[in-house]
């Protein structure tokens, strides 16, 4: 019995073996199969690489182009409110009564006076009635080192408004007129403001820029809009911004010695007669994807996407 199972078990490990050497793969086997595996992995993976940077880019573009668009209907909804719209010569003039007005990494491009709706300020028995106060707002293009924001541009809105005047409410600090006061004085006039002043001698243009602020410090600061905006320059050599479709009078003649007023990604061409304007913005998806090389081309231009909008301020001003 014991010699039977021997045998039986003998003839089994020499199947085992020789199962075994059929069946196996040899060395040259096995390196042209990796080598197989590799030719057709690699155009694979090369295919999904492609495919996803694909997708990235369209994603940059996509964002841009939304952030740019929502950015012009903050500013045409702001603009609509606009009763008066400074040009290029107008910025110039009051360029000293606005904040940052020495500073190089930043200029303003839009600046304008508007008529703004304040609910429930005045107090009349035991209701509470409306008012309109006067503001006034300017856009900057800013581009800075910053490591907050990108390496391209970005657009800042900077605002002060008059408070609510009302002969019973009591005077704001640093100003002798009356105005309705609260335990937040949230109706008092910001820290510098300054009524335009439409009295005297001259044409409402000329009042205008004559404006200059109160002897109060500013304490508003400029709150960024959107970020990504072209910083491409007109001086560039290789690549120059492109050019103005219209004369950007909104960027004043002095500031184009600054790097920010070489640019043509954010400019608005002013109507000082019909208080109408006409706003052009340029995105900038590539700082989105990389550090470096971020200047438009014309064989790039698909990742800085652009559009512009014209509007009409409802309010109007007139002088004698």
């Amino acid at each position: 019995m014991i010699k039977t199972l021997k045998f039986l078990l003998s003839k089994q490990l020499k199947r085992s073996k020789d199962i075994q050497q059929v069946d196996g793969f040899t060395l040259i086997e096995l390196l042209v199969g990796m080598i197989l595996a590799f030719l057709i992995l690699t155009p694979l993976l090369g295919f999904m690489v492609n495919i996803l940077d694909t997708d990235r880019k369209e994603q940059a573009k996509a964002n841009s182009e939304q952030e740019i668009q929502a950015s012009l209907d903050y500013i045409a909804r702001d603009l609509q409110q606009a009763i008066y719209i400074y040009d290029a010569t107008g910025i110039e003039a009051i360029k000293a009564q606005l904040p940052s007005s020495t500073a190089t990494d930043r200029v303003p491009v839009l600046v304008f006076w508007k008529r703004e709706l304040v609910s429930k300020a005045i107090t009349i028995g035991t209701n509470a009635d409306d008012t309109f106060v006067y503001s006034l707002v300017a856009y900057y293009l800013i581009k800075d080192s910053s490591s907050t924001w990108s390496n391209a541009a970005r657009i800042a809105r900077w605002q002060i408004k008059d408070g609510v005047v009302d002969t019973g409410g009591q005077a704001c600090t640093g100003y002798t007129a009356k105005y309705v006061t609260d335990s937040g004085n949230k109706y008092c006039p910001n820290p510098g403001f300054a009524l335009f002043k439409l009295d005297g001698i001259g044409t409402i243009t000329q009042k205008m820029n004559a404006w200059t602020k109160a002897t109060a410090d500013y304490t508003a600061d400029t709150t960024v809009l959107v970020d990504f905006i072209d910083q491409t320059k007109t001086d560039d050599t290789s690549n120059p911004a492109p050019t103005p479709v219209c004369s950007p009078t909104s960027v004043a003649t002095s500031f184009n010695t600054r790097d920010t007023g070489k640019m043509t990604s954010f400019y608005a061409c002013v109507d000082l007669v019909n208080t109408t304007a006409q706003v052009f913005l340029r995105g900038n998806a590539l700082a989105r994807l990389q550090n470096d090389n971020l200047n438009y081309k014309d064989s790039n231009k698909t990742y800085f996407p652009n559009a512009s909008i014209r509007v009409q301020g409802r309010g109007y001003l007139f002088t004698k």
